[in-house]
C-alpha cells in the first residue's frame, strides 16, 4: 500500500511545481502599425468664432420725425442707393419749394439787371463816339457812363442774390434728403425697428438708440474667432483654415486668413487672445450660411509630408512610445523625438521607424510591461 501512494505523492509534488512556476499565457493587445504620412501642426480658436458680414451698418436719419412711409421689411433684398425709409416731411416739400420759387426770381432779375447793364454800356460807348466828334457834352457822356457802372453792380448784386437763392435751394432740398434713409449699399435687410406712425429719433451723444433699420451684405462672410497669445504668433495672413460650424454638423468649409489683430486683448477673467478674420473660401452654393452662426477654426500653421507619424495618444509623457518587441514577445517603452504635432496625429524623428508596432491605447500599461503578448 505504501508503494502506492509514493508514487502519487510525487506526481503530485510535480504538478503543484510546474502550475506555480509555469510561464504566464501571453497577452492578446492591439497594436498599431507605424507608417509615413501628413503632419499639420494646427491652431484653433479658443473660444467660438462668429460668423459676420463683410458690410454691415445700423442706419440711423439725422434728425427726428413721424415715420410716414416705410418701403421694407425684414429680409427684403435692397439695391445701391434705393429708399427705405421717409419721415413725415411735408414742411420740408413747402420750403423746397419756395426756395425753388425765390430762385426762379433770382434769376429773372439777374436776366433783368445784367441786360438793362449790357444795354447801358452800349449807350455809354456810343455817347462816347459822339463826343469824339463833339457831338455831345463832356456832362452827357460822364453820366451816361455813371448810369452804366450802377447798373452793372446792380448785375452784380443780382448775381449774388441767385447765387445766394441756389444755396437756400440746396439747403431746403438738404433738409428734405435728411428725411429719407436710403441703402449706402446692395444687400439685405437684417432687422427694421419702427413702423408708420411711430417717432424715430437719432441717438443723442453718448446714448445709444437701437438704429431705424439695419443692413448686411451677405454676399461676403467672414468668421472672426479668437486665438490664444500662445498662438497668435504662428498665425499669419494666407495660411489655410478649415472652418466647422454647430449649424452644420459634419461638413467642413476652407478658408484662409484675411486679416490678424493689431493687439492682444486682455479682458478681465479671460484668456489673453488675438482676433483673426477668415474668409471662406468657394462655400457650398447649396449651404445658405446666416450671419450670427457659431464657427470653429483650425488654422494650418505648418506641415510635413511624408514624415514618420504616430497616433498622437499613443505618445506616453510626451516624449516615449511602447514599441512591440517581436523576438522577445514583450512590449518596451523608447524615447522618441516628436516633430509638428496635432490632437489626431504627431511626427517621430527618432527612436521608431515606419512598420514597427506600437499600442495605441496606453490602460494597465504596467501589466502589459510585464507580459508577453502577442498582437491582435
Amino acid at each position: 500500500m505504501r508503494t502506492i501512494w509514493l508514487p502519487l505523492f510525487a506526481v503530485i509534488i510535480a504538478a503543484t511545481g510546474w502550475w506555480q512556476f509555469k510561464p504566464p499565457p501571453k497577452q492578446t493587445v492591439q497594436l498599431h502599425t507605424v507608417e509615413t504620412g501628413l503632419v499639420e501642426r494646427i491652431s484653433a480658436n479658443s473660444r467660438a468664432g462668429t460668423v459676420f458680414a463683410c458690410k454691415s451698418s445700423a442706419l440711423s436719419l439725422g434728425v427726428g420725425g413721424r415715420v410716414a412711409k416705410l418701403y421694407v421689411d425684414e429680409g427684403d433684398s435692397v439695391k445701391a442707393d434705393q429708399l427705405l425709409l421717409e419721415l413725415d416731411n411735408n414742411t420740408e416739400e413747402a420750403r423746397l419749394a419756395l426756395a425753388s420759387a425765390d430762385l426762379l426770381a433770382a434769376q429773372i432779375e439777374q436776366q433783368r439787371s445784367c441786360n438793362a447793364a449790357a444795354l447801358a454800356d452800349r449807350e455809354a460807348d456810343r455817347t462816347e463816339s459822339l463826343f469824339k466828334q463833339k457831338l455831345v457834352s463832356i456832362e452827357r457822356l460822364d453820366q451816361l457812363k455813371t448810369d452804366a457802372h450802377l447798373k452793372g453792380l446792380s448785375c452784380s448784386q443780382s448775381k449774388a442774390m441767385r447765387q445766394h437763392a441756389e444755396a437756400a435751394e440746396q439747403l431746403a432740398q438738404l433738409q428734405l434728403e435728411n428725411t429719407r434713409l436710403y441703402a449706402p449699399f446692395k444687400g439685405t435687410i437684417a432687422a427694421v425697428n419702427g413702423d408708420i406712425g411711430e417717432i424715430a429719433t437719432p441717438s443723442p451723444p453718448g446714448i445709444q438708440t437701437p438704429p431705424a433699420i439695419e443692413l448686411i451684405d451677405d454676399s461676403c462672410l467672414y468668421i472672426e474667432a479668437p486665438i490664444d497669445e500662445v498662438e497668435a504668433s504662428r498665425v499669419e495672413v494666407g495660411q489655410p483654415t478649415r472652418v466647422t460650424l454647430d449649424a452644420f454638423r459634419g461638413l467642413i468649409f476652407n478658408g484662409a486668413v484675411s486679416r490678424t489683430g493689431t493687439r492682444v486683448s486682455a479682458l478681465e477673467k479671460q484668456a489673453r487672445t488675438l482676433d483673426i478674420e477668415v474668409m471662406l473660401v468657394n462655400p457650398p452654393e447649396e449651404v445658405k450660411l446666416l450671419v450670427g452662426y457659431s464657427a470653429d477654426v483650425e488654422i494650418v500653421t505648418g506641415h510635413a509630408d511624408p514624415v514618420v507619424r504616430v497616433p498622437t495618444e499613443a505618445l506616453l509623457g510626451g516624449n516615449h512610445i511602447v514599441r512591440f518587441n517581436p523576438q522577445k514577445s514583450k512590449l518596451e517603452k523608447v524615447a522618441v523625438e516628436v516633430g509638428l504635432s496635432n490632437w489626431s496625429w504627431s511626427e517621430v524623428s527618432s527612436g521608431i521607424q515606419a512598420g514597427d508596432q506600437i499600442l495605441v491605447r496606453l490602460e494597465n500599461l504596467d501589466e502589459l510591461l510585464e507580459a508577453q503578448v502577442t498582437p491582435q
